[in-house]
């Protein structure tokens, strides 16, 4: 195990010593998730202490008795800075899993988080759908994956993780779910490394139309676009294509700093690829008759994909959490290079937005499509390169702001509780000072706008 990959995540834990509550509460989370690999023999900074196997699994026994109902996994021996560790996979699954004390734990950023109320009812309804990326491709053979593709995808791979894929290629594309044990591509092996996709899955490609107005309607009842493009192909090159034709469309402005001029785009170039890279991963590709849809206006740039918010993702937590409705797609392009770090691109793409000056993304969930809208009106003139990011607090505060017009000390409390009401005021006050918030009125009558 390299450096590289000793940092924990959504998709990685790290445990010293093997602790049977530990273990029990990490497994279950990554099942609940998008699954994951526990290293024990570890320390929380990634430094290999080691470990005594067979202690390993005498607490992973234990722990399997702790879930409900027992949760799938398998572990390797292994072997960091001449220490040995020990690797335990967990894939994410189909059925809902609990402690036995009742507790539903699902992975957020580095941490296990238990679920509340509804929210597991959310995640329980998205759970008895299945895993449609796992089901056979009717009349798909292996000879239809793209070979140079699969190739790619390897290197890429071995590039990300700094060490060499283990096992056959078969054996690897069958552990990532792409085949079915005995040979059969999926919905996510035809859809990453398919040679036609679309001859399988007309509906999963995506289509850019870009408007000449604010609307979709031009003179004289006709239709008001200029252009209007039709990608297919694997979704690696989906997502290329899609960022090539909006990049090609965008325009370029420009301020001067000094003696320097720097040149600006319409939108983040990091906002508008997660945008992109989002609605491929994240669409529900059983819903047919619709393809993903980029719609770029005078005034804003619309991404949409079919299926709604999955699991327990909601409005209000969609910058916290992370669920993936398709999680082998997810960690293909994770792997590819498209995902830069899972479940931190909603906050970094509201955050690229107020830093080049604009409104924070808007977001629309509906039953059975989501859509993220980025402005290119200037709120704010741009943050200097270099300035600290924001945290996930102001990220929420902005985006209270964006939908109710101002925020107030009291309902920053009651959207960050637990915080004191120190750190929440620093947090407005350097908002303030940043040049972004508007402070209106004094003590109790205070509230903040965007400036």
């Amino acid at each position: 195990m390299k450096d590289g990959l000793r940092k924990p995540g959504v998709l990685q834990a790290f445990l010293s010593e093997p602790n049977p509550q530990e273990i029990a509460e990490t497994l279950v989370a990554f099942a609940n998730t998008d699954g994951g690999v526990l290293v024990i023999g570890m320390d929380a900074e990634g430094r290999a202490v080691g470990v005594d196997p067979a202690e390993v699994e005498d607490a992973l026994r234990q722990a399997l008795l702790r879930c409900r109902p027992p949760v799938p996994s398998r572990w390797e021996q292994g072997e960091a800075d001449g220490r040995t560790i020990v690797l335990l996979y967990v894939s994410r699954s189909p059925e809902l899993h609990s402690l036995d004390d009742g507790r539903v734990l699902i992975r957020r950023g580095a941490e296990n988080r238990p679920l509340e109320g509804r929210e597991i009812q959310q995640l329980a309804a998205t759970k008895s759908v299945g895993e449609y990326e796992l089901e056979l491709v009717p009349g798909a053979t292996r000879a239809d994956l793209n070979e140079e593709i699969i190739r790619e995808y390897l290197s890429k791979r071995e590039a990300r993780q700094r060490r060499p894929v283990a096992g056959t290629l078969e054996e690897l594309l069958i552990e990532m779910g792409a085949l079915s044990p005995d040979g059969q591509p999926t919905v996510a092996g035809i859809l990453l490394f398919g040679k036609h996709p679309q001859r399988f899955l007309p509906h999963s490609g995506l289509v850019f139309v870009k408007y000449s107005g604010i609307t979709p309607h031009g003179e004289g009842g006709l239709p008001g676009y200029a252009r209007r493009e039709e990608i297919s192909g694997p979704l690696a090159r989906i997502i290329e294509q899609a960022w090539k034709v909006v990049w090609d469309e965008m325009q370029i402005g420009a301020v001067v700093r000094g003696l320097e001029r720097e040149e600006r785009p319409e939108y983040p170039p990091f906002a508008v690829r997660e945008a992109i890279v989002n609605a491929v991963c994240h669409r529900d590709y059983r819903l047919r008759g619709r393809r993903i849809e980029i719609r770029k206006f005078a005034d804003r740039l619309e991404v949409s994909s079919p299926g709604g918010l999955p699991g327990h993702i909601t409005l209000d937590n969609i910058v916290d959490e992370h669920y993936s409705r398709n999680p082998r797609i997810v960690s293909g392009l994770f792997y590819w290079g498209y995902i830069e770090e899972l479940g931190l691109g909603i906050d970094r793409m509201i955050e690229e937005m107020i830093r080049a000056g604009h409104p924070p993304p808007k977001f629309i969930a509906q039953p059975y499509s989501f859509t993220v809208i980025l402005y290119n009106r200037q709120e704010h003139a741009p943050l200097r390169t270099g300035a600290p990011p924001m945290n996930e607090r102001q990220l929420k505060a902005l985006q209270y702001i964006r939908e109710h017009g101002r925020i107030t000390n009291r309902e920053y409390q009651q959207l960050c509780p637990g915080v004191s009401p120190e750190t929440l005021r620093l947090d407005l006050a350097d908002l303030v000072h940043r040049g972004i918030l508007l402070k209106i009125g004094e003590k109790r009558g205070t509230y903040y706008i965007l400036k």
